[in-house]
């Protein structure tokens, strides 16, 4: 059975005060036993305080990101051998941000779930398409386009490791949201992409997150839908009673 999973990313927010405080908070307020895994992604600085203080909690810290390479002159870069060893085991890669401002492409990308799954992470990754690809009804074939260059070149074993979170970069942050039909088609899409690329059984065990503005008043009704397994939430996780409610949507 596939997990239902919602993941807060916080993205460039929240110094240590703010972080201790929003994750004192979520303790307070989240059920010992939701009924999807619960991650939070803070900003490296945080990441190991995060870690500590969510310990004896169901939440998982996540990172935001990482660099490909082992080690090496890369100023400002983390690798995935740096975030195990302060207990970090999943990363967020692919991001519609990290794609347009920091120009990550497909290459980039799949050297970085390479290295990811090389050190045994599991990754977090994100696709989509933007407003113009959509009313130019392309929307279908850059989908595909993204898995294709950036993932499938890992094995069927390494499909464990993987869950995926479709971002309509158009419903980022905008305020505006996919309908529940239109995740729904794009998320079975996925889904069918998967089992022709790869086989059936990961194409239905491989859960598929919607990424686009989920908040407390829709999450019920997006998540209803059979291939939506959770969301990576963005401006909501920022507040716990929100976070909360997303998460309780299940």
């Amino acid at each position: 059975m596939r997990k239902k999973i919602v993941a807060g990313n916080w993205k460039m927010n929240n110094d240590l005060a703010e972080t201790q405080e929003l994750l004192s908070h979520l303790k307070m307020q989240l059920v010992k036993e939701p009924k999807a895994e619960v991650m939070v992604a803070p900003a490296f600085t945080n990441l190991y305080s995060a870690f500590q203080g969510l310990k004896d909690t169901p939440v998982q810290v996540v990172a935001q990101n990482m660099h490909q390479a082992e080690n090496g002159a890369y100023t400002g870069e983390v690798s995935a051998k740096m975030l195990k060893s302060i207990g970090i085991n999943t990363v967020i890669l692919g991001h519609s941000e990290r794609r347009a401002h920091f120009g990550e492409n497909h290459e980039i990308l799949a050297e970085k779930v390479n290295a990811a799954l090389k050190n045994e992470m599991r990754i977090i990754f994100c696709f989509g398409e933007e407003l113009a690809d959509r009313k130019s009804d392309k929307h279908f074939d850059l989908v595909a386009k993204q898995l294709q260059e950036s993932l499938y070149q890992i094995s069927d074993a390494d499909w464990k490791n993987v869950v995926l979170a479709y971002e309509p970069v158009w419903a980022i942050g905008t305020g505006e949201t996919a309908s529940p039909e239109q995740a729904q088609e794009m998320h079975a899409f996925i889904r069918k992409n998967i089992s022709e690329k790869f086989n059936d059984e990961i194409a239905q065990n491989v859960s598929i997150l919607y990424g686009g503005s989920v908040k407390p008043a829709n999450a019920k009704e997006i998540f209803a839908n059979k291939d939506v397994d959770g969301g990576l939430i963005g401006g909501a996780s920022l507040k716990a009673v929100d976070f909360v409610e997303i998460v309780n949507a299940f």
